[in-house]
């Protein structure tokens, strides 16, 4: 795979099936280099027979489908090229949608009413007079932000005090009715126009409107007001309350925790005028001390979370997994009870995944997501705590939906980077055994033809002992091959066995890659996750290293005297701590990287807490994980790259550490990408995310060329002469 085939990655939505269990709904999205954009629609697939899945809907991005309960209708969200996701809805049979929304930023979230008649959508509430509010005024005249908290912005959005997270309700409008014509413009109903008579004018003739038709927009009743965000949606089974997380306690500024609340739904919240706020009231309270991320409920009123034990500070995040919790519903009060156990390894119940949502079952139990060695895998959870592992026939299971004993699950693996299948698990009280999964879609057909690279799964015991677990992807040939050592953000986060886009490109350009999941990496429990907490750099690099060494030991084919290291984020953070600790390598890369824990405060979206909690407040004990205070060691050819709005490792984190390369005399490039976040290797714009692949293979050329990837002596001579060009 080239960078040039970043296209051919397509990625699946949350599948939505059919109440009747006879197909499935979801959206494929892909880069779209002519765009510049990512763009995607709508498919249908049959659970049944042979399917073959086929597009529905043909807007520039639709996403986020969702079957109303009653099968009638679809909801979705549809992009325009350059605007903001609103709410559509349309026949289920097919047909032209039909708008529900106009919010101004666009709507986040949705989820049906049970009885299929409204919905309720997340939406951000734009403070009057800014973001485009006000015609004409532009941002930079907008009046000054005066903030009293520590937390007003947030990586992707930017200021988040003044367009705060709200809970909407509004009413479904009727697909099947005719449309309203425009009315067309009247002689009567035109302004005079001018007579020509006034110096300087000619007569201003009467332009008619083309006649259209128009659908009025059902009104959206905004159900909660306030300095508060909103994340998360579920109705109770009878549909008279809606619950959604929020954090509206005292001391939500500085803590983690967050709490779910109920709004009570009424005939008023419905038909009153728009403002409605509906009652509310608190049924997880923050005193239960969760960061909760996911929340259902189920046909027996059952309320599950998927929550994060933050302890008693209420920041004690490092390293702790994420579990599922339930309690018994809006109306029962008590407090939630933690299902899973991290600490039952035998279940292998580690780490469930916090993005995986949570899909409730009709025997009671439900469906989330674990992450687990380099994999995340379906489980099947019983209100017990009981669970069972179901065979997706994949490495990484992304998102599901279930209806009866069907369940569709998006998948990665190491062939595909995202394709549906068909569970069928054993269900309480049955007999029948479990069928093997069934392959709905393969859209990767394309992506294989560009010769993807399976890795080699590798265990190597580090230098005290300790399994160090992780993949080393070889290209084809007896080499040696220069290697790549790559190291993932995070900390607390995990590679996988799934195909991955950098490693690919990699391997194609002529390099060994090696990759593993070092101390402080999630899915091989909270021990492992909380090893490096106010010590990183320490287990975390030997553990790097050690598997470096381990995989050139164990395959010939790589070339152990030419390696380069890069890493991006917490990646970013330990390759520029490991080179100036070991200087072995031909060049390196840092990428948006945490490099100074003292400027992390106040500049980044998580700065009041993250680094306190993984590197610690003592200055001495900073200076000892502080890649900024250890860079007059560094030798190694560093190249810089970040971007312009990055706001979780702030810009000026990489501009401070390219700053003393350059003084210490060290080769040294910044890179920075104009208008993209954090998140720009993996969903910044297309031209940016090939551009960043072109950059990354020509510093590798310079400076640790491969058979694939390598100079002409003419490009050698300009950047002699023009170095930085």
């Amino acid at each position: 795979m080239k960078a040039a085939d970043l296209p051919l990655l397509g990625s699946l939505s949350r599948p939505t099936i059919h109440p009747d269990g006879s197909r499935a709904v979801f959206s494929r999205v892909h880069a779209d280099f002519l765009a510049d954009d990512y763009v995607g629609q709508l498919w249908t697939v049959a659970l049944m027979g042979e399917p073959a899945p086929r597009r529905i809907t043909r807007g520039f991005r639709d996403s986020a489908p969702r079957f109303s309960p009653d099968g009638n209708l679809i909801g979705f969200l549809r992009a325009d090229a350059g605007g903001a996701a609103q709410l559509h809805v349309v026949d289920a049979a097919g047909g032209e949608p039909l708008v529900m929304t106009d919010a101004a930023l666009g709507v986040t979230d949705f989820r049906w009413h049970p009885t299929s008649d409204r919905i309720a959508f997340l939406a951000r509430v734009p403070e009057q007079g800014r973001y485009g509010t006000v015609a004409g005024l532009s941002a930079e005249s907008e009046p000054a932000r005066r903030f009293d908290t520590v937390r007003y912005k947030s990586n992707g959005v930017g200021y988040t005090n003044d367009r705060r997270v709200h809970v909407f309700l509004a009413v479904v409008p009727d697909v099947w009715g005719e449309p309203t014509p425009a009315a067309a413009p009247s002689v009567a109903d035109a302004p005079r126009a001018k007579s020509g008579n006034e110096p300087g004018t000619a007569p201003t003739p009467d332009l008619p409107e083309p006649a259209r038709m128009v659908t009025g927009l059902p009104v959206a009743r905004q159900l909660t007001e306030g300095d508060f965000d909103h994340s998360g949606l579920t109705f109770s089974p009878d549909g008279s309350g809606l619950l959604t997380i929020s954090a509206r306690h005292a001391g939500r500024d500085n803590d983690l925790r967050s709490e779910v609340v109920e709004l009570t739904l009424s005939e008023s919240t419905d038909t009153a005028a728009n403002g409605t706020i509906a009652p509310l009231r608190t049924v997880v309270p923050a005193a239960g001390n969760l960061s909760i991320s996911a929340l259902a409920c189920a046909e027996d009123g059952s309320l599950w979370l998927l929550a994060t034990d933050v302890g008693a500070t209420g920041l004690d995040f490092v390293g702790r997994v994420t579990a599922l919790y339930r309690s018994g519903g809006a109306d029962n009060g008590s407090a939630p009870i933690r299902v899973t156990d991290p600490q039952q390894t035998d279940q292998d119940l580690l780490d469930l995944d916090a993005t995986g949502g949570i899909s409730p079952l009709a025997d009671g139990s439900v469906l989330v997501l674990q992450g687990s060695r380099g994999r995340v895998d379906l489980i099947r959870v019983e209100r017990d705590g009981q669970a069972q592992s179901l065979d997706c026939g994949a490495t990484v299971a992304s998102s599901m939906d279930a209806c009866g004993d069907a369940v569709v699950v998006a998948v990665q693996s190491a062939g595909t980077s995202g394709d549906l299948v068909l569970v069928r698990p054993v269900l309480s009280g049955t007999r029948t055994p479990e069928t093997p999964p069934k392959r709905l879609t393969d859209f990767s057909v394309p992506l294989r033809a560009t010769g993807l690279v399976p890795g080699i799964e590798l265990t190597v015991t580090g230098r005290d002992g300790y399994p160090v677990h992780g993949w080393v992807h070889t290209p084809a040939g007896p080499g040696p091959h220069p290697v790549l050592l790559t190291i993932h953000g995070g900390p607390y986060a995990q590679y996988t066995g799934a195909l991955l886009d950098e490693t690919q490109v990699y391997v194609d350009a002529g390099y060994a890659v090696v990759l593993c999941n070092p101390r402080g990496s999630s899915g091989y429990g909270e021990a492992h996750g909380r090893a490096i907490r106010q010590r990183m750099g320490t287990l975390d690099l030997a553990d790097v290293l050690d598997f470096l060494d381990g995989a050139l030991s164990a395959e010939p084919a790589l070339d152990a005297h030419h390696v380069g290291i890069m890493g991006g984020s917490y990646g970013g953070y330990l390759t520029a701590w490991t080179i100036a600790n070991d200087h072995r390598f031909a060049a390196a890369i840092v990428e948006r990287g945490f490099l100074d824990p003292q400027g992390f405060v106040g500049t980044s979206d998580i700065g009041d807490f993250f680094g306190d909690e993984y590197a610690g407040t003592d200055a001495a004990l900073l200076q000892t994980q502080s890649p900024q205070f250890l860079v007059g060691r560094v030798k190694t050819p560093t190249l810089v790259l970040h971007s312009a709005q990055d706001l979780r490792c702030p810009l000026s984190q990489g501009e401070r550490y390219y700053a003393a390369l350059k003084r210490g005399g060290v080769e040294t490039e910044l890179v920075v990408f104009p208008g993209e976040n954090h998140d720009l290797s993996r969903t910044g714009r297309p031209r940016h995310r090939l551009q960043r692949f072109e950059i990354i293979l020509d510093w590798w050329a310079r400076h640790l060329p491969s058979a694939n990837n390598h100079r002409r002596t003419d490009e050698r001579d300009h950047y002699s002469k023009h170095p930085g060009s």
